[in-house]
């Protein structure tokens, strides 16, 4: 006897309510702490990052999921107390916008220091994941981004006053690249 594969299914627009509950708006029914809502302890001189993610249209994807992973400051992936290598927001939902107050990642080997972001959402398939990285750091060598080749340019953050600001473009013009992983 053979299984067959079961049908995919999108993340649905429930999402929030399991994995983001205070963007839900249910941070006081004892749903307990949201998983990877701070990766600095509060107090801590920590940048802002800002991500959009916007849809086909250029419309912002109100209910997304993203999850990032990074370095720590010294290029090292092992987590400590003053910071967690991993976040969770999900997007608002009214501006679409998900933030992040994280310590900007160092350089990993031949890596230049960049953030890998995740992102789920209604309509989404299997989750997509993407790079970002730095303008104001050496990025020339990086394996990764050199794959990117003439749309390198989609996964290059923009500074702000706060810290960095970017845009994942799910199709389009400008498309952001994804990684088949």
């Amino acid at each position: 006897m053979t299984l067959k594969e079961s049908p995919s299914q999108t993340a649905g627009p429930y999402v929030h309510i399991g994995c983001a509950p205070q963007t839900a708006g249910l941070e006081q029914r004892r749903m307990g702490k949201q998983l990877g809502g701070l990766m600095v302890p509060e107090g801590t001189d920590a940048l802002t990052l800002a991500i959009t993610v916007l849809d086909g249209e250029d419309a912002p994807v109100k209910d997304a999921l993203i999850e990032i992973w990074q370095a720590g400051p010294d290029g090292n992936y092992t987590p400590t107390p003053a910071f967690q290598n991993w976040g969770r927001q999900g997007s608002d939902l009214s501006t679409g916008v998900a933030l992040f107050k994280t310590l900007k990642p160092g350089r990993n080997g031949e890596h230049a220091p960049h953030i890998l972001a995740w992102i789920v959402a209604r309509g989404i398939n299997l989750g997509l994941t993407t790079r970002l990285y730095f303008p104001d750091e050496d990025n020339g060598g990086d394996p990764v981004l050199g794959l990117a080749g003439a749309r390198a340019e989609t996964l290059i953050a923009t500074k702000t006053d706060t810290g960095y600001a970017h845009t994942i473009r799910l199709q389009g013009a400008n498309e952001t690249v994804f990684f088949d992983v």
